[in-house]
Parts: structure tokens; C-alpha cells; sequence
């Protein structure tokens, strides 16, 4: 999609950052320094700094460290230690003072206030009711409660960790593959990265300087039409093996035990994620909560309709404040975070003080320590982009590129293509913060919109959160269910097949992305 004279998602619909980008005073201040002479030749500083990270990386160095170690180095090799010191003084002030950052933890406090409000098993059960009568329904029903606690949470880790509790095991009980179901709420667990609000959409549009109002609203219709995709795959699947509705008797078990939790956070851990604390609280959900998510209800009138109220009330907060222009992304965010505490406290209300305040206690931890793992990775990408743009490998590459006799939607799809393997060694925000500084620019100079770009990035991500070797939603949907790794990995391969058909729709028909941006910007 090339850019129009009137691009999409920049400078307007609630953000709050300048579209020149948030790297652009760091860059006049590298410009304006006094520079040593350089040792090495800045070809060779990159060849050699991209060894390093990667050396790093595999050996399990925590990704901002990685990030951080690698750029002081490729800076040590251009000028001195002194320059290094200078960098690592001011960069990482630079990155992070930037108030739209403000918006990240704000959204993690409303998907973690959501899941601690119940809000997951209530949709859970509508769901379930819906389609209890259709062929594949509790697999269909397993898709929608994704979609509709994602849109509440914005986060696949919980998503997938905590849907994973409450229908792995409903789904085996009425004849679903054990891969098939853990590889369905695996893939349906990414949804929280794509449907609004996002912090992963969020951030991109931080690093690049895109409204994240735009990018935000371009999340909705690929993340409905995955949702659909799924459910159509679900339907396919549940005639070809006879897999019978969800219409009878309360389950006989749960699906998941603490040690399977302990299981997710050691393997979250291992893997170098920083999320195995956030996910042990995530899915501390009590046995009595799942079975009354799982136990089949016969009125319409007794169903949880307060969880659907609940998502509406904070879609309206969020999306109608922000496209209203009565809230800007930042100011939505904590007014959406307040409303859901409300909404927990109001769950909650019929227990007893100390019960409520270990819930509040453990909400405001959560946010604090996911919100801290995302601002060391920004720290550390500081370090990482002061080299890049001091060797100007994003203008190396941006020449290179223009004089490649090749049709540029090709650059486009070669990185697009990049992102996978780095999607099976990495997670979503480090993927952003190397390859973004890289590539953003060149696709910007190709003249594509850089909120078509962000949403096809993101939707990679997608892909990247369930592939090998990695893969963390696959490894947080293992250790809550007690299933084999190998087992999701094994079930979640042809949900992979569709989110190749649905990346290249989205490519081939870029209104399809688009459409809802431009509609409520005019």
C-alpha cells in the first residue's frame, strides 16, 4: 500500500508524540558531538555487533542486557569509552521520557484488574452457551472468549494462560484432540496482541511516531477476521472428526493444577521471557470459578451478561474517548484502568477485605513488573539505536535497497519474512526494537503506510508467539494444561496455515486494514 498524500495514522486521532519520531533528538545530538576517530569501519562495527547480540541471545542474556552490551560495543569499536559513557548517560533519558509511554502500563493494569474481575470465565460461559448446540460450538466458543477477554486485556500471556484453564479440558472431554484444542487456544491467545487495546500496537507506534489512536483502530478488523478464520477452521475440523456440541453434564475435571503453573513459569524462564511472574498470578484462577465457567446453563437470563457489560463499558472508555476526541490514548488508557478496578472491587465485593486487597495488591505487582521488564528492553534498544544511527546502517540499508533492481512490494515481503525466524528466537517487543529502527525507515521510503506495515508486523508477531523453538504462548498454554510442549506445537501448525492465508489477504487488500483508520479520521 503506498502512501497517500493524506497518510494514515500520523499526527492526529489521540496521539500524543510527534510523527518525526522519538529517535530524532537523540540523532541531532549525536550529530552535533565531538566524534573521535573511528577504529573500525562501520560496516565491519555492524557485522560485528550483530555476532555479538546474537551470541548473547543464545546463550540466554536477558534481552535488554543483550540489547544494551551489543550497542556499547558496536560504539566502542566507532569511537571510545568516553563516547560510550556520554551515550549510556543521556540515551536512555532520551528513550524514556516520552509521555506516551505513560499509556503501557495503563494498559496493562486494565487486562490485569480484567483478569482478576472474573471477566475471562463469564465470556467464557456466554460463549459456550451460544454455540453449545453447533458442531465444533465449544471450540468456536473457546475462539470468541479469546477475542473477547483480548479486547479487554490486550495480552496473549494472559489470554492463552488463562483460557487455557478454563476449556483445555472441557474440550478433551467432549473428544477434542488434546493437540488440537491446546494448539486452538494457543493461536486464539495471540489474539490479544492484535484486537485493541494493544500494548505491542502501542509501542510500535511509539518507536515510529504513528498515531497510536490509527494503529489501534487498524487492529480491529484483522483481529476480528483471524478470529473468524479460526472458527471457520474449528467448524471444518469438528465435522471431518465428528466432534459433537457442547450441550451436556458438568465436566468431571479440572483442567489444570498448580504444578502445570510452576511448569509455565520455569519454562517462560528458560526461554528468556520476563513474563513468568505475570503469568503465575494470571492463572491463579480457584477451582470453583472454572467449573461455574464450565457448567452448562439452561436460561439466557442466568448466564454472566455482567462480564459482556463489563467489555463494552471499557471498549466505550477506551475507543469512544480516544476517536471522540474527548480522551487522548494516554488519558484513555488510565480512565479505562480505573473502571476496570472499579469493576474488580465490584466482583468482588462479597469476600472478604483481606481478599480484596490481595487482589488489589497483586493487580498493581503485575502492572509494575511487566511495566519494568518493557522499559529495561526500551533502555536497552536506546544503546543499540545511539550505534545504529552513528554507523547509519538504517541509511546503508535504505541505499542498498534503492539500488536493488527488484520490485519493492518484494523488499516488503523480504522483511516481512525476516520477522518469522526472528519470531522463534524472540519475543514481540525485542523483535520491534531491532527491527524497526531498520526497517520502518526504508518501508517509509518505499512510500508504503507505515500503519499497514505496523499491523502486518504485528501480525508476524502473532506467528512468532506460537513458533519453535520459543513460541511463549505455546509454553504458558503447556505448563497451565499439563500438556506436552510438543503436543501444542503439534496441534497449533495448521492454525499456522491460516494465519498465512489471512497475512497475505491482508497484504493483497490493504483496505482491508485501513478502512477504519480513514473512516473515523474523516
Amino acid at each position: 500500500m503506498r502512501r497517500s498524500n493524506d497518510p494514515t495514522g500520523r499526527g492526529g486521532g489521540g496521539s500524543d508524540v510527534h510523527p518525526s519520531g522519538r529517535h530524532q533528538h537523540r540523532a541531532d545530538q549525536t550529530s552535533a558531538a565531538k566524534r573521535k576517530h573511528t577504529f573500525v569501519d562501520p560496516l565491519i562495527a555492524i557485522l560485528v555487533v550483530t555476532a555479538t547480540l546474537l551470541l548473547l541471545l543464545t546463550i540466554e542474556t536477558p534481552v535488554a542486557y543483550a540489547l544494551a552490551v551489543a550497542g556499547a560495543f558496536g560504539l566502542f569499536l566507532l569511537h571510545d569509552w568516553q563516547y560510550v559513557g556520554t551515550v549510556l548517560g543521556s540515551a536512555p533519558f532520551d528513550e524514556t521520557f516520552v509521555f506516551t509511554l505513560t499509556v503501557i502500563p495503563t494498559f496493562i493494569m486494565i487486562g490485569v484488574f480484567a483478569v482478576h474481575g472474573g471477566i475471562a470465565s463469564q465470556v467464557y460461559k456466554i460463549s459456550n452457551h451460544l454455540f453449545r448446540k453447533v458442531p465444533g460450538g465449544l471450540g468456536a466458543a473457546t475462539v470468541m472468549a479469546c477475542a473477547g477477554f483480548a479486547a479487554v486485556t490486550g495480552s496473549s500471556v494472559a489470554t492463552s494462560a488463562t483460557m487455557a484453564r478454563l476449556s483445555i479440558g472441557e474440550m478433551t472431554r467432549y473428544g477434542y484432540p488434546k493437540s488440537f484444542s491446546s494448539g486452538l487456544v494457543a493461536i486464539s491467545g495471540t489474539l490479544g496482541v492484535m484486537i485493541p487495546p494493544s500494548v505491542i500496537l502501542v509501542f510500535y507506534s511509539v518507536m515510529t511516531g504513528e498515531s497510536t489512536a490509527a494503529m489501534l483502530a487498524a487492529g480491529v478488523i484483522p483481529g476480528l477476521l483471524s478470529a473468524i478464520a479460526y472458527m471457520t477452521y474449528v467448524f471444518f475440523v469438528a465435522k471431518r472428526l465428528n466432534l459433537g456440541a457442547s450441550n451436556t453434564g458438568p465436566p468431571d475435571a479440572v483442567a489444570a493444577t498448580a504444578a502445570g503453573v510452576r511448569g509455565a513459569s520455569v519454562r517462560l524462564s528458560e526461554s528468556g521471557g520476563s513474563e513468568a511472574d505475570l503469568v503465575e498470578s494470571l492463572v491463579a484462577i480457584d477451582e470453583k470459578e472454572i467449573r461455574e465457567a464450565q457448567a452448562p446453563t439452561e436460561r439466557l437470563r442466568d448466564l454472566p451478561w455482567r462480564g459482556l457489560i463489563k467489555i463494552l463499558i471499557i471498549a466505550a472508555i477506551v475507543f469512544g474517548g480516544i476517536y471522540s476526541g474527548i480522551f487522548t490514548a494516554t488519558e484513555s488508557g488510565a480512565i479505562g484502568a480505573i473502571a476496570a478496578f472499579l469493576m474488580m472491587l465490584l466482583e468482588a465485593r462479597s469476600q472478604g477485605f483481606g481478599e480484596i486487597w490481595k487482589n488489589v495488591r497483586s493487580g498493581l505487582l503485575e502492572t509494575a513488573s511487566t511495566t519494568s521488564m518493557i522499559f529495561s528492553i526500551i533502555v536497552g534498544s536506546s544503546v543499540l539505536s545511539a550505534f545504529l544511527i552513528t554507523s547509519r546502517a538504517p541509511n546503508m540499508l535504505a541505499d542498498y535497497v534503492s539500488e536493488l533492481d527488484i520490485p519493492p512490494y518484494v523488499i516488503l515481503l523480504i522483511f516481512l519474512a525476516i520477522l518469522v525466524p526472528m519470531g522463534m528466537g524472540l519475543e514481540s517487543i525485542s523483535i520491534l526494537v531491532i527491527a524497526m529502527p531498520l526497517m520502518y525507515p526504508v518501508v517509509m521510503d518505499l512510500g508504503y503506510d507505515g500503519v499497514w506495515f505496523g499491523i502486518l508486523v504485528v501480525k508476524l508477531i502473532e506467528v512468532g508467539l506460537v513458533s519453535p523453538p520459543v513460541g511463549l504462548s505455546c509454553y504458558v498454554v503447556s505448563g497451565t494444561a499439563g500438556v506436552r510442549v510438543e503436543t501444542v506445537f503439534k496441534g497449533v501448525l495448521p492454525f499456522l496455515l491460516v494465519d498465512v492465508v489471512i497475512i497475505a489477504i491482508l497484504f493483497a487488500f490493504p483496505e482491508i486494514t485501513l478502512w477504519l483508520p480513514n473512516l473515523i479520521q474523516h
